[in-house]
């Protein structure tokens, strides 16, 4: 995805805009689009992830969440 945003970037910028300039600005626009959705993409969990029960690393702030969570940890 990155590299078809960078393509689209020089292409539009180095080709394009010869014979249209409003051509490579929407080129642009869509090079701008694909950034933050190529982040969404790559960081989305799947519906078997379960991020929000993974352990702090932190012992008593673990046991805290644990406890206001109604789990008891066996000792």
């Amino acid at each position: 995805m990155m590299g078809t945003c960078i393509a689209l970037f020089v292409l539009a910028w180095g080709v394009v805009r010869i014979w249209s300039v409003p051509v490579a600005v929407g080129m642009c626009v869509v090079a701008m689009v694909i950034p933050p959705f190529a982040a969404m993409v790559a960081n989305r969990r799947g519906p078997d992830d379960r991020w929000w029960d993974d352990p702090s690393g932190d012992p008593k702030s673990d046991e805290w969440w644990d406890e206001l969570d109604g789990k008891k940890r066996p000792r």
